[in-house]
């Protein structure tokens, strides 16, 4: 009698049907049993990021809106004055090696004086803002006094009201002490009513501990001494900011010159630059060329110093 093959795969009792030899209910399947694989879900449609987008496109269009004049007057300061004549604003010169310009703008426009009537006014407002705002913003933050408040609210009213309402009594205080037509009236004006300064040292020294002032005073310096040896040192990030911000304002001021400076020998970057247009009237070439001549320093500073600029605006917020 022949054995039945079927009989030697007999399921055990109590085994699940289809369950291999051996294996027992509710034991996990061998080695070669697989649990079914799902199919995958569908992919849905990725989010068009909108938001991104728009933050781009303000960007590209922020870009665009300050590169493409600068481009323009640099294109425009290559040409002759026939291609200035023939093409449009945006038409490439014929030669970009054409300096001829630049030597007619620096040579004729007396930019080379004016660059250092320029630095001499920069060196003292800028070095008489420091200090003075450095010293008020001490006295104000370190010391109590009775006015304290009403000068503050009068620092206050200062920004508030505008500079232009105030130019005939303060022409006629400096024509009073003798100083219009000289350079020291633009270093007075600037370092009088720069309230900006003050309120950046402010946040900065209301971030250094009084602990420091306290120990000093045991080992007995007095409140010059301290603000010398232990404030001002600490200032470097909010002396950086006021330098670039003081620098840059007094370097692009035009008014302030114009109105005090009338001889053409104290001419700064900006007069000059004005009194250039006189016989170059219709030679836009030759006074794009000594506009490029006054961008390339404060592009050359920034780029120079941009590190301290973003430090110095991020630490003072923060303050």
């Amino acid at each position: 009698m022949t054995p039945d093959p079927t009989a030697a795969q007999a399921v055990p009792a109590g085994s699940p049907a289809g369950s291999p030899p051996g294996a027992s209910a509710g034991s996990p399947a061998g080695p070669t049993a697989q649990a079914p694989v799902r199919a995958p879900a569908p992919a849905g449609r990725r989010r068009f990021p909108v938001g991104t987008a728009l933050t781009y496109v303000s960007l590209l269009a922020a870009t665009a809106v300050v590169l493409l004049p600068l481009a323009v007057v640099l294109l425009t300061s290559l040409k002759t004055s026939e291609e200035v004549a023939d093409g449009n604003a945006l038409t490439l010169p014929g030669n970009w090696l054409n300096l001829d310009n630049y030597v007619t703008a620096f040579t004729d426009g007396h930019m080379l004086a004016a660059f250092g009537n320029t630095a001499f006014i920069l060196f003292f407002s800028i070095g008489g803002t420091v200090v003075i705002g450095s010293m008020t913003a001490y006295a104000i933050d370190r010391f109590e006094f009775r006015a304290k408040k009403l000068v503050m609210a009068l620092f206050l009213v200062a920004t508030l009201v505008p500079s232009v309402t105030t130019q005939v009594a303060t022409f006629q205080i400096v024509n009073g002490f003798e100083l219009v037509d000289t350079r020291w009236a633009p270093i007075l004006l600037y370092m009088g009513t720069d309230i900006v300064s003050v309120y950046i040292f402010l946040q900065f020294i209301r971030g250094i501990p009084v602990s420091l002032d306290e120990a000093a005073r045991l080992d007995g310096a007095n409140s010059l001494t301290i603000y010398r040896k232990i404030i001002f040192p600490l200032l470097k990030p909010a002396v950086a900011t006021v330098v670039i911000i003081k620098g840059i304002t007094t370097y692009n001021d035009f008014y302030i010159p114009f109105l005090y400076l009338h001889s053409e020998d104290l001419g700064t970057i900006s007069t000059a630059l004005f009194r250039f247009k006189g016989p170059f009237g219709a030679h836009w070439e030759a006074i794009s060329a000594g506009a490029i001549l006054v961008i390339i320093p404060t592009l050359v500073v920034f780029l120079l110093l941009q590190r301290w600029i973003y430090n110095g605006f991020a630490q003072g917020a923060t303050k």
